[in-house]
């Protein structure tokens, strides 16, 4: 696609990206994924949200967090919360709608176009109400996967949706290309512990509402 010259900005709900990416068999090049939509028109700002287990030694997403940082990704975070449900089950709380909501909606005037990666329901409202602001916006997520990572809701009130199955051979990671690239994935609550030369990365948290 030939670059519209359109004032573009992504905004990746990380977890959610994360699993979308697992459930199709392959993982993300961030880098790959910039320069992606670099081409398409003037990337204004690529946002990346995703949450952080702030109480163990060492969290497991920090190295990705930091490769970000530092290659063109405007990065939002905040700690997450633990918490018991009724069957005594611990559960970590990790869920970033409203940062997203409100930078997407502040930037809403800068911008002819967002890119939503993420299939979460909730986002519905928030597509609506960037469009009666004039913004065009495209949602990246699967339908291919049982059951669909999006919403159905979500997909009808997008202008556009795009399969991520269908950017794989674009923005995902070239299993052989060991250079400058951001580290392969790793679940965030299983609090593994890392070697010497492993460099984890996003994981899946519970996205719970309730306390």
């Amino acid at each position: 696609m030939a670059n519209t010259g359109e004032r573009i900005a992504l905004f990746i709900d990380g977890a959610n990206l994360y699993a979308t990416a697992k459930s199709l068999g392959f993982d993300i090049d961030y880098k790959r994924l910039l320069r992606e939509f670099q081409n398409k028109g003037r990337l204004i700002r690529a946002f990346y949200y995703t949450a952080l287990i702030e109480d163990q030694e060492y969290s497991s997403i920090r190295p990705l967090i930091d490769w970000l940082d530092y290659n063109g990704y405007a990065v939002v975070t905040k700690p997450t919360k633990e918490f018991v449900d009724s069957l005594g089950r611990r559960k970590v709380k990790g869920n970033m709608d409203i940062e997203l909501a409100v930078d997407a909606m502040e930037m809403a005037d800068h911008l002819d176009h967002i890119v939503l990666f993420s299939g979460d329901g909730d986002f519905r409202s928030l597509v609506e109400a960037l469009q009666r602001k004039g913004v065009r916006v495209s949602v990246i997520s699967t339908v291919t996967t049982q059951p669909p990572m999006i919403a159905d809701e979500l997909r009808r009130q997008a202008d556009e949706f795009i399969d991520l199955i269908h950017l794989a051979n674009r923005v995902g990671r070239d299993p052989g290309d060991r250079s400058d690239r951001p580290p392969p994935p790793v679940r965030q609550q299983e609090r593994r512990p890392v070697t010497p030369g492993s460099v984890p990365s996003e994981g899946e948290l519970e996205d719970d509402d309730e306390e």
